[in-house]
């Protein structure tokens, strides 16, 4: 495991300062006053392509030596990451292959190839992925950058949390979705860092609760056969992310996929902004009051926008 400390965390946020956006922490006097709370949301959702994904990419790519930039970079991914590493290899002018499965919706193929990036088709299994994605490596060259289980995208995904603790001060409690734990990860190691006091505090869906049962083993559990709407939430802790998780983290709850649509409809509708039903995941957990957050501070990353207009879960 790889220490992420504050002057990590602060040379990852001076590394993408000059790309990513500083996106807003938002109220709502509404949510507050339904919850008990004062709630402060971090809007990664506004964040360049939809998500804070492109935090991780931006940091990783930019962390590269000019000798390894020049083979370029390469992931399998069918979400934002894809999107978020494409951008950031072309700020840097460098190339790109994204290996995406078949299944992986044309809109987002199509957002991938109008960064300029390469997109390699595969199966949809992680086993096509991963061959695919090292045959590519051994030809090419490129440099594998990971969806979360990779110390400088972590970094890069904790300055959301360490922007959040600036904008809105000391919090009782930070709240982040988990899949691969990347940003779950990263805010913890930031919450130690800025604001120790603050309880982090993982959700999930109950239909993919994966990280929810390795925390409470203490080892790696992998997800099989995931279900659940947020589709950026499917895969497994990684041996990078699970130990700070296991350090930082305060626990982890897991919400039904009514709440998600719930709380999805809520922030939509009373917020008036858009988020992804990853997003919402934490927003469910206060609406099934899996944590006592009365008259506390709470901060809740919104960690996405990305959605399919033509699928809505309603």
């Amino acid at each position: 495991m790889t220490a992420i400390g504050r002057a990590t965390i602060e040379q990852a946020a001076a590394r993408i300062e000059p790309f990513a956006h500083r996106t807003p922490a938002l109220t709502c006097r509404t949510l507050d006053d339904r919850f008990g709370a004062v709630l402060q949301f971090k809007c990664e959702n506004l964040q360049k392509v939809g998500a804070f994904k492109f935090r991780g990419a931006t940091n990783a790519v930019r962390s590269l030596s000019d000798g390894e930039a020049a083979r370029g970079v390469i992931t399998h991914s069918s979400g934002n990451h894809a999107q978020a590493l494409a951008l950031a290899a072309r700020d840097r002018g460098i190339a790109a292959t994204i290996v995406m499965p078949s299944s992986a919706p044309a809109v987002k193929r199509a957002a991938v190839e109008g960064y300029g990036a390469t997109v390699i088709e595969c199966a949809p299994t992680l086993e096509a992925r991963e061959s695919t994605t090292a045959a590519q490596i051994e030809e090419s060259g490129a440099v594998l950058v990971h969806p979360y289980n990779d110390p400088r995208i972590i970094a890069g995904q904790a300055t959301a949390a360490k922007e959040l603790f600036e904008q809105a001060g000391a919090l009782d409690f930070v709240l982040a979705p988990v899949g691969g734990g990347g940003l779950l990860a990263g805010t913890a190691c930031a919450a130690s860092a800025w604001c120790p006091a603050a309880r982090v505090v993982g959700a999930e869906p109950a239909g993919a609760d994966d990280a929810q049962r390795s925390f409470r083993a203490g080892r790696i559990i992998p997800s099989t056969d995931p279900q659940t709407i947020a589709d950026g939430l499917l895969t497994s802790l990684g041996d990078q992310t699970f130990p700070l998780i296991m350090r930082h983290v305060h626990d982890i709850v897991t919400v039904s996929e009514a709440a998600i649509v719930e709380a999805m409809r809520l922030v939509w509708q009373r917020m008036k902004i858009i988020v992804e039903p990853s997003a919402a995941v934490p927003v469910a957990a206060l609406i099934e009051q899996r944590l006592d957050v009365r008259g506390a501070r709470v901060g809740i990353i919104l960690s996405g926008g990305n959605v399919d207009l033509d699928r809505l879960p309603w």
